[in-house]
């Protein structure tokens, strides 16, 4: 889950569906821009492939940008992942359990285009009003399913046990795309996570008991495995 190409590859396997990207290693040749733009459009996002919170994330509009963007991302990790820029609006769903997991009411940040580009550490952690998060999203009954149905997959095909907040795009189309999976998501009182399942009814101290609950079942479950013969 921490490595964004990893994930894409194994959700693009599983036939979930995914943005277009490519991916970079430090040791190799930097991709040609022109190729990029013809593969994956403008604005593209570059991203380190093993970071959280948006650090190193750079937007990138036009040839200028592109260069020092992926130097930027370099700073944080010997592989960068490029991905295409999907519109639409974004939509989070949290993830609770082991074998049979379940899903909450998804919500929808919703970030102050006026100020920011995109949903970016800034946004997140220094800018108060930077986003705002809608518990429960505005969704219909059949785009709420869809997505608790889809989180669900997402959280079983990378074999996550606990908990995980996997975040979409939902298209203007009605279509949503997997952007990632969270599997240490924010826990404070006003994150995103056990908001999400306040609003599905379970609080706080229900959901750090459960958490509990989970690991002490997987600990057990592991213990009766060999180790040898």
């Amino acid at each position: 889950g921490m490595d964004k190409d990893v994930m894409k590859r194994l959700l693009r396997d599983a036939g979930l569906p995914i943005g277009k990207f490519i991916v970079i290693h430090k040791h190799e040749k930097t991709t040609p821009f022109p190729r990029l733009k013809k593969e994956l459009g403008l604005p593209l996002f570059i991203k380190p492939a093993n970071l959280g919170s948006s650090v190193g994330v750079s937007r990138v509009e036009e040839k200028k940008e592109y260069e020092p963007a992926i130097t930027e991302a370099f700073h944080y990790d010997n592989k960068v992942i490029i991905e295409e820029c999907i519109s639409g609006r974004e939509i989070e769903c949290s993830v609770l359990g082991n074998e049979n997991p379940i899903a909450s009411v998804p919500g929808e940040v919703i970030t102050d285009k006026t100020h920011h580009q995109f949903y970016s550490y800034e946004a997140k952690y220094l800018d108060e009003h930077g986003a705002k998060l809608a518990i429960p999203a505005k969704l219909s009954k059949k785009q709420t399913k869809e997505v608790q149905e889809m989180a669900i997959r997402v959280f079983k095909t990378l074999c996550c046990e606990g908990m995980g907040r996997v975040d979409f795009f939902l298209r203007d189309n009605g279509s949503l795309v997997v952007n990632e999976i969270n599997t240490i998501p924010g826990f404070t009182s006003i994150s995103m996570y056990p908001k999400l399942w306040e609003a599905s009814g379970i609080s706080y101290q229900k959901l750090v008991d459960t958490l509990i609950q989970l690991a002490i079942e997987r600990f057990k479950k592991e213990q009766k495995l060999l180790t040898s013969k």
